[in-house]
This record gives structure tokens, C-alpha cells and sequence, in this order.
């Protein structure tokens, strides 16, 4: 009898012993779970880097997030219906049939305690230390349950395939961007990032996914050079004017032959004049602007922001000329119009007009520049306006209109009112616009 009390003394220990190191290695697999998937893999890379093996361990198996979540929920619910079990025949042994319900009752307890909450909380507190100190034993997990999950991701998308949804095994939950797009917008709207620097960080995230159609200057505002007038009359627009390069046409101003820098023109025109000596002012009629004005550079207007301003560094050059798919000209754009993208309005002492396109009333409404863009007036003022169809606040108008609107006529869409103040031919030129007032219920 002592023989057996002493081998039911062992059985009862032995069970509880093998009950505890089951909620340990359930405690392991959700804290490594949380800690895998919330850990920043640019912090991870820094850590790798600067020589950290687990940090490299935890970039390795990170990249299939499938597998890895399929292995940790595989290994974790193995720990924690066998606990269960052996919990359930312990207590059953001990208490009899009111052991099912107690076991129940104390494993519930243990493993929301000891083996969620607790290495989760500790996991998602320190999520890059914790992913490089699990990273090693759960790639090991990895490997032992690889054909098993293998076996069980293939009969998902089996069974989800039955339901009309198609799974891609490569793709992330989340892309890059949108990771860091969506840090911005939470830490704007928690006060710890500022409007300015997430507009910043977000403008030059954008440039890849705009292209120069959107920002450049469209032709109708471009300032051009008749090659067919007067040096002289060439020489005072340059000076007159606030730019440093122009186009210059022939016949028409579709024809584009050139670019005259206003350094280089003055430049030739100086030596021009040196050498010929006392003629005065009227040598300058000889001049031949031809000489001196640059080669015109065109670009596609499906050239995206970030190719064209690689283009402009490979190129040095910060001035290029837009066409359409036929070959007509569109517009210009220039390298800062695209820095403007990242760092907002860039303007100096010849920019007198190009300060603040966004006036704000006492009324509430905001007067606006017809040719404003959207993205611009976005960022000025955090609204949301889509920008799908239309680049400019006037386009907008005019595109949920379905017209050209006359001076006055006034629009409600997308939760904004639109008023038309200025028209010149069939451009809108100013409005005004403000938030829609929800009516009150009467």
C-alpha cells in the first residue's frame, strides 16, 4: 500500500510539474508571438548592424509572417490543450466529477494571468529586445513545424478559395509606406509629431506615386521669349522678369527652340558690348540670342516626381519642358517646384505673389487661387478634398459641376461649400470655400 501511495504521491507531482512547464512555454509562445510581429524591423535592422545576431535571427524570420504565426499558434495551442488535459485528470483524480469544473475555473485563471497577459505585456514593452532573445529557440519551432504548416496554410487557402477569396502569399499585411504613413497621422493626432514634419516626411514618400502633370506650371502662366524680337526688348523682359530661365519660341509658342538663362545672357551681352567699342547701346542689335540660349530639355507628363528629380541631379539642370503624348506642350516644371512638394512654399524677395494662396475670412470662408492646387490646399489646412480627378481647386469645380461655372454660382460637395468669385474666359481664377455647417435637426 505504501508502494502505490508513494507511486500516486510521484504521478500527482510529476503532473503538476508538467502542468507548470506548459504554461511556461505557452507564456513563451504568446510573448514571442507579440514580440515578432510588433517589433520595428528598422530598429531590428540598426540592432543587426551594430551586431546583434538575434536581431538578424528575428529580420530572417520575420519576413514570412505566415509561417511564423502559423508555427507560434501552432506550438502555443499544443502547450495549452495539453496543460488543460493534464490539469483536468489531476483535479478529476483529486476531487472527483467537480474536478472538470474547478480545473477549468484554475486553468483559465493561469493562462490569462501567467500565459497571456503577462509575457504579452512585457513583449509589446520591449518588443525589438524581446524578438532578438526569442528569435534563435522559435526559429527552431519554425523548422520542426514547417511541413505541418505548410500542410495547413494549403488546405486554408483551399477552403478559402471555395469562398471566392484569393490569397497572396508574398504580399504583407501592411506596405511600407502606408506603415509609416499611418505612424505620422497617429503621432500628428497625439501631438507628437509635427503638421510640418509629417507633411514634410509624407510629401517625400508621395513623389514616387506623383507625377509632373500634377505640379508643373501649365502653359497658359509660362513666360516666353519671342525669338523674332529686339535684343534689347529681349534684354529688358529678362530684367523685368522674376525668373532666371525662360523659353524662347518661334512663330508660335508651341514651337519651343530654347531656354535663355538670364546670368548667361548678361554674360554674352556684356562681352558683346566690350567688343564693340564705342557703338553704344545700339551694337546690341547685332546680338544673336541664338548663341547663347540652352538646348530645350522635354519630359513625358507620366514622368513621375521621384524619376524627375533624379533627372535633374544626373542632368544638372533644374528646368524641363512637359509634353503630352502627341508631342504639345503642357507646361514646365522645375527642381524646386518639386522640392516645394516636401518642404511646402519656397519664396524670396522676386516671389511677391507666391507667399500665402490660402486667405482666410472672418466669415469662416477661405478665398483661394483658382489654379491652387489641391494637394496644397490639403496640407494648408488639413482638409481631405480628393484629388483623383483634378488637380486644382478650380478643376475640382469644374469636375463636380459638370460645367464651367459663371461668377457667384455656388456648389456643396464633399462636406464643403464652393463659391465662384472670378472668371476670365473659362477659367476660374478666385473662389471661396469653407466646411459645409451641418444643419440641426428641427
Amino acid at each position: 500500500m505504501n508502494d502505490a501511495s508513494t507511486y500516486m504521491d510521484a504521478a500527482l507531482w510529476i503532473t503538476a510539474g508538467s502542468i507548470l512547464v506548459l504554461i511556461l512555454l505557452s507564456a513563451f509562445f504568446s510573448g514571442s508571438e507579440t514580440a515578432l510581429t510588433a517589433a520595428s524591423r528598422g530598429k531590428l535592422r540598426a540592432s543587426m548592424d551594430r551586431g546583434s545576431k538575434g536581431a538578424e535571427k528575428a529580420l530572417t524570420i520575420t519576413e514570412d509572417n505566415e509561417r511564423l504565426i502559423g508555427s507560434v499558434l501552432l506550438g502555443n495551442n499544443l502547450v495549452n490543450i495539453l496543460a488543460t488535459s493534464l490539469a483536468t485528470a489531476l483535479f478529476t483524480r483529486l476531487f472527483g466529477e467537480s474536478g472538470v469544473a474547478l480545473a477549468t475555473l484554475v486553468m483559465t485563471l493561469l493562462v490569462l494571468i501567467f500565459a497571456e497577459v503577462l509575457p504579452k505585456t512585457y513583449a509589446i514593452t520591449n518588443p525589438e529586445q524581446a524578438a532578438s532573445k526569442v528569435a534563435t529557440p522559435i526559429s527552431v519551432v519554425v523548422l520542426v513545424f514547417a511541413p505541418v504548416v505548410a500542410a495547413i496554410r494549403a488546405f486554408v487557402r483551399v477552403v478559402l478559395r471555395l469562398f471566392g477569396v484569393q490569397t497572396d502569399p508574398d504580399s504583407q499585411i501592411l506596405a511600407v509606406r502606408e506603415e509609416i504613413a499611418g505612424a505620422l497621422q497617429l503621432g500628428h493626432s497625439e501631438g507628437v509629431v509635427e503638421k510640418e514634419d509629417r507633411d514634410r516626411i509624407l510629401g517625400a514618400l508621395d513623389l514616387a506615386e506623383r507625377t509632373v502633370e500634377e505640379i508643373m506650371l501649365h502653359r497658359s502662366g509660362i513666360e516666353m521669349i519671342d525669338i523674332a524680337a529686339e535684343p534689347r526688348d529681349i534684354l529688358q523682359q529678362c530684367l523685368d522678369s522674376s525668373y532666371t530661365r525662360l523659353p524662347v519660341f518661334r512663330d508660335e509658342q508651341e514651337n519651343i527652340i530654347g531656354v535663355l538663362h538670364a546670368k548667361d545672357l548678361l554674360r554674352a551681352m556684356y562681352q558683346f558690348m566690350e567688343a564693340s567699342g564705342d557703338r553704344g547701346i545700339e551694337a546690341l542689335d547685332e546680338f544673336r540670342i541664338t548663341e547663347v540660349m540652352m538646348k530645350p530639355y522635354f519630359v513625358p507628363d507620366t514622368t513621375t516626381l521621384a524619376d524627375q528629380m533624379r533627372n535633374f541631379l544626373r542632368l544638372h539642370t533644374h528646368f524641363a519642358l512637359v509634353v503630352d503624348e502627341y508631342g504639345s506642350l503642357e507646361g514646365l516644371i522645375t527642381l524646386e517646384d518639386i522640392l516645394e512638394e516636401i518642404v511646402g512654399e519656397i519664396t524670396d524677395e522676386h516671389d511677391p505673389d507666391a507667399e500665402h494662396q490660402v486667405k482666410a475670412g472672418e466669415d469662416g470662408w477661405f478665398w483661394l487661387d483658382g489654379a491652387m492646387t489641391i494637394r496644397d490646399l490639403n496640407r494648408a489646412t488639413d482638409w481631405s478634398l480628393p484629388d483623383d480627378e483634378a488637380n486644382t481647386i478650380a478643376g475640382l469645380v469644374i469636375h463636380e459641376a459638370q460645367m464651367i461655372p459663371t461668377k457667384g454660382q455656388k456648389f456643396s460637395f464633399h462636406g464643403f461649400r464652393f463659391e465662384v468669385m472670378e472668371r476670365e474666359n473659362n477659367r476660374i481664377t478666385r473662389l471661396r470655400v469653407r466646411p459645409s455647417v451641418p444643419r440641426l435637426a428641427s
